[in-house]
């Protein structure tokens, strides 16, 4: 019981009386034995319904999602692998092209390089040609002047064999005796 005071306009005071009713007085509803049953009722019936809306509602819908996104990670795996292979098949050829390629400029250089040795080979074996040609002229003209100088080396030797014998005797020798002399010397 709780009494509280009230003054009015004529200027008394009145206490008036207020009871409480015994409900408030049990404690906290959910724990009042009385009541029980209800709640039950109550609870199971938002159970029910709370199933029936996750089960005809949300567990589909969540269901749809994850088969979506189960189909669309297939499609793009599937897609990856296709774009793999193209690339792969793509490397493979580049490859290929490559080494052709690479044949190709072999073969070139290698044709190249022989056409070249060949030129070369003509070009050495012309100037060996003119080379020996030169020599062989050189090698007769040599031989002439060779026997054209032996030639001249008698008269040579039999002039300056006169020379020195007339200044050593002061006469001057004939000159069959002095080629006379310079042939025996020379033989």
């Amino acid at each position: 019981m709780a009494s509280q005071t009230h003054s009015n306009t004529e200027g008394t005071t009145e206490t008036i009386e207020v009871q409480h009713g015994e409900a408030h007085s049990a404690g906290f509803p959910p724990f009042d034995s009385s009541t029980f049953a209800s709640q039950i009722l109550w609870l199971a019936i938002t159970f029910g319904l709370f199933y029936w809306i996750m089960k005809n509602v949300a567990v589909p819908r969540i269901a749809g999602i994850l088969e979506d996104r189960k189909d669309r990670i297939a499609g793009d795996m599937a897609e990856a692998n296709r774009l793999k292979q193209d690339t792969d098949a793509a490397i493979a050829a580049y490859e290929q092209a490559l080494a052709e390629a690479r044949n190709k400029a072999h073969g070139i250089a290698s044709e190249t390089r022989a056409k070249l040795k060949a030129e070369t080979e003509a070009r050495r074996s012309k100037a060996e040609a003119d080379v020996a040609a030169k020599l062989s002229a050189a090698e007769s003209q040599i031989a002439a002047l060779k026997s054209g100088a032996m030639d001249k080396i008698e008269e040579i030797a039999t002039d300056t064999t006169s020379a020195l014998v007339e200044q050593l005797l002061g006469t001057a020798p004939t000159a069959t005796d002095v080629s006379k002399a310079v042939k025996t010397a020379l033989n």
